[in-house]
Order: structure tokens, then C-alpha cells, then sequence
């Protein structure tokens, strides 16, 4: 329990036995107890045994005056222990107030903060990495160069207007375009570095498709690594859409097992199909299952040409069964795709699976978090506002308009990256961030 505040303390020792008063950035061990109207401290008035922690202004997450109270897990003690709080004249904390605070307080920027809320989110260790990165300020340096080379551009072309008289020499056009593209070009590959991020921060969904008895089921169970999808011999045994989140290369992709497709009167595997396209329509990936141990159908090739929609995995599967090269014959449709042999039997060929999946994700683990990404669908059009600004600036130069123009193009490119760490946002956009948050971050 976190208490946040100048009457933070006051409100703590009403609570609790202490042999020594609290000591900033110390823990202490003491006993929770019910504070009584001649505050005493009689032994069977005691709750629990808690540790507490003070952490003195201006050094806390809040910068002001924070109390910890770690109590034994109960939720009866833990809502007794705010009930107290509140009764000596503490609030309830709004959704996000904690890190709100933090930010107003020039504690932590605001990417910085939405970097809190995702960490919180994190399904993967890899999002979680990420996120730790943001929260370090990954976005806001690779961000802070490039915010400076602007605001140098602006400096010049302002020094030029104002101090023309004092021999202060006009930027040439040539040199204006110069120092934009040295801002254009490394936001554009901050914007491209979204496609990437958007999958960390959201994930994605993976839906296996195929003809009835191919292995989809067995294939979505070792993904999985475990028997979530009932397996049989007999065909049509999947009616209805079966998902599962897994973590691939530390990105969370929803794996979707359908129905087999094929030609059916059967209603109720009917719809089961239906929904397997549908599924197919969704999904970010599709994986296309087929069976390597038996000759290629035209169903199998209408299948292809239907999933040609999404990006797409061919998978032949039941390898183990294939007899060399002989066990399938290829049609002209299904040989211009590349097959990739496995066995959800045996395991062959699920790594080099889940290797291919990832590379269709954009990334391997790690290789994208170093110098900060965008993950966040924010900061990523905020980012494209300020790249179509910039891109006003070079229409302007090359059509001669004045500078007076230019810079207000040039501040329109400005205050978008501004808005990302905070510097310009407005109330509005910082309740719409915080409210989003648990009560107590």
C-alpha cells in the first residue's frame, strides 16, 4: 500500500508500532495496528507484521514524500490498512495518479510514462524489455537529436529575419534543405520502425488453415505445447475456431485453429468452415497447412489462392510419412510456393516453423530494442504529422516562399515531437494517457 503526499508520514506512524522513527530510505520491520482515540498501543490491537519504507522528497517515483506499507498479502488486512488511510484523511488515488504525478513533477517524460502502462501490460518478457527500455528513455534519445537539429534550423532562419539589418546572413535555400532532410530522414526511419513495433506492443494472430485431417490441430498443439485442441483420425473433427496465445521470439501471437476446409452439406461443419475463412480474412499471418504424405488436390490450390490475401506459411505437413520425394506430386499451383516440411508427430521441423513465422514478424528478439522503437499508435502519427510538415517546408522552399512561411511549417513539425515527451501537451490528452492506468501506478 502507497501513500504519496506531505501528510504521508503523519498518516503512517497513526498505524503502526515503531521502535525507531522512519528514517529516509531505510526499511523498517514494525506491526500494523488499530489505532485507537488515545492513540496507544496495546499488544492485542495489532493487525499484522508489515515492512515499511520512506522515501523522503524530492528523492520517490512522485517526487513527493512516499510511505510503503508491505503487509502479508491478505485483502482484507491490505483494504482495512486504505480504510485507515483514508480515515486519517488520505484519498483514493485516480487511475494513474502515482505516474501522472511523476511527469508533472519533471520526474519522467511522457513517453517514459506510457512505458510504466505498457510494462504493466507486458504479456512477454520481450514486451516487458522493451517497455524497460522506453521507461529508460530509448524513445526520448533517439528523439532529442533530431528535435535539436530542428530547432537549430529554426534559430537560423528566425536570427536571419529579425537581425537582417545587423549583417546577419540569410540561410540559402539549398543549405534550408539541407538541414531538413537531416530532420526528415531520420524520423522516416523512426516511422518505418512502427511496422515492428506495432506487433511488440499489440502482437498478432496466426491463423492455421487447411483440408480436414492435415494436422492443423496437431500442428496449433505443438506451437502451443500442449493438448488445447482435441486430435482424431477421423476428419471434421474441428468445428469451431480454436486460439491460444503463445510467445514466439517474445512476441505474443494468437494462434487460431479452424475448421478443414473443404465442400461440405454437413450444417454444422458448415458454419465451422465459414468461420475458417473468416478466420483466414482476419488474421495477420496465415499459416497454410497441406499433407506432404498424400498427392496435392485442387482443394488445396483454391486454398492457397484464397489465403493469397494475407501474408502467408505453407506448411507440409506429416512429413514423417512421406516416402522421399516421390510421397506427393505437385501441382503447377502448389510448386511456386516454398514448402516447409514438418511433423507435428515427431517435432521435425516445428523450430524451423517457429524461425519462419518470426521472420514474416518483421524481427528476432532484441534486434529491434536498442536505440528505441515506436510502439505506440500515438507517437507514430504524431510522428507523421511532423514528417508531412517538414515535407510543407521543402514544397515552400523550392516555391520560394518567404521564411516568415517557412518557419511556421517548420514549428508545425516541432510541436508533434514536442507532444511525445510531454513538452506541449494539453489536459485533455494527458487524463485520455493516465486514465488508462491501475489505481496506484
Amino acid at each position: 500500500m502507497r501513500l504519496s503526499g506531505p501528510d504521508a508520514g503523519r498518516i503512517a506512524v497513526l498505524m503502526l508500532r515503531l521502535k525507531h522513527s522512519l528514517e529516509p530510505g531505510r526499511v523498517v520491520f514494525c506491526e500494523l495496528v488499530e489505532p485507537s482515540q488515545n492513540h496507544a498501543r496495546e499488544v492485542d490491537r495489532r493487525i499484522d507484521e508489515v515492512v515499511v519504507t520512506y522515501f523522503a522528497k524530492p528523492h520517490s517515483y512522485t517526487t513527493d514524500d512516499v510511505i510503503e506499507i508491505s503487509a502479508h498479502g491478505s485483502p482484507v488486512v491490505l483494504r482495512h490498512v486504505v480504510e485507515l488511510c483514508v480515515a486519517a484523511g488520505a484519498r483514493l488515488a485516480e487511475p494513474g495518479e502515482f505516474t501522472m504525478r511523476a511527469f508533472l513533477n519533471g520526474r519522467i517524460d511522457l513517453t517514459q510514462a506510457e512505458a510504466v502502462r505498457d510494462l504493466i501490460d507486458s504479456q512477454t518478457l520481450y514486451q516487458a524489455k522493451v517497455a524497460a527500455q522506453q521507461l529508460e528513455g530509448a524513445l526520448s534519445r533517439r528523439l532529442q537529436p533530431i528535435k535539436q537539429k530542428l530547432v537549430e534550423l529554426i534559430a537560423l532562419l528566425e536570427a536571419g529575419i529579425d537581425f537582417a539589418d545587423d549583417d546577419v546572413s540569410v540561410l540559402p535555400d539549398t543549405k534550408i534543405l539541407e538541414h531538413v532532410a537531416a530532420v526528415s530522414a531520420p524520423l522516416d526511419q523512426l516511422a518505418a520502425s512502427f511496422t515492428f513495433g506495432k506487433i511488440v506492443h499489440e502482437g498478432l494472430t496466426l491463423a492455421i488453415v487447411g483440408r480436414p485431417n492435415v494436422g492443423k490441430s496437431s500442428l496449433f498443439n505443438r506451437l502451443v505445447e500442449r493438448e488445447r485442441a482435441i486430435v482424431t483420425a477421423a476428419p471434421g473433427t474441428t468445428r469451431d475456431l480454436v486460439s491460444e496465445t503463445v510467445a514466439i521470439g517474445g512476441i505474443p501471437v494468437k494462434l487460431v485453429d479452424t475448421a478443414g476446409i473443404r465442400k461440405s452439406l454437413d450444417e454444422a461443419e458448415s458454419i465451422g468452415i465459414r468461420k475458417s475463412m473468416e478466420a483466414l480474412t482476419d488474421a495477420d499471418l496465415v499459416l497454410v497447412v497441406l499433407d506432404a504424405s498424400q498427392p496435392a488436390t485442387e482443394e488445396d490450390a483454391e486454398l492457397l489462392h484464397q489465403a493469397e490475401i494475407r501474408p502467408m506459411i505453407v506448411v507440409g505437413n506429416k512429413s514423417d510419412l512421406r516416402i522421399g520425394d516421390e510421397g506427393r506430386s505437385f501441382s503447377s499451383e502448389v510448386k511456386k510456393w516454398r514448402l516447409l516440411h514438418t511433423s507435428a508427430v515427431t517435432g521435425t521441423g516445428i523450430a524451423e516453423l517457429r524461425t519462419e513465422i518470426l521472420r514474416h514478424i518483421g524481427g528476432e528478439e532484441g534486434s529491434h530494442g536498442e536505440a528505441g522503437f515506436l510502439t505506440n499508435i500515438r507517437h507514430q502519427r504524431l510522428i507523421q504529422d511532423s514528417i508531412a510538415a517538414l515535407n510543407a517546408a521543402k514544397t515552400a522552399v523550392d516555391e520560394k516562399i518567404p521564411h516568415e512561411m517557412l518557419l511556421l511549417d517548420l514549428y508545425n513539425a516541432l510541436r508533434p515531437l514536442d507532444a511525445i515527451t510531454g513538452a506541449t501537451t494539453t489536459d485533455d490528452i494527458l487524463n485520455l494517457i493516465f486514465s488508462t492506468f491501475c489505481i496506484g501506478k
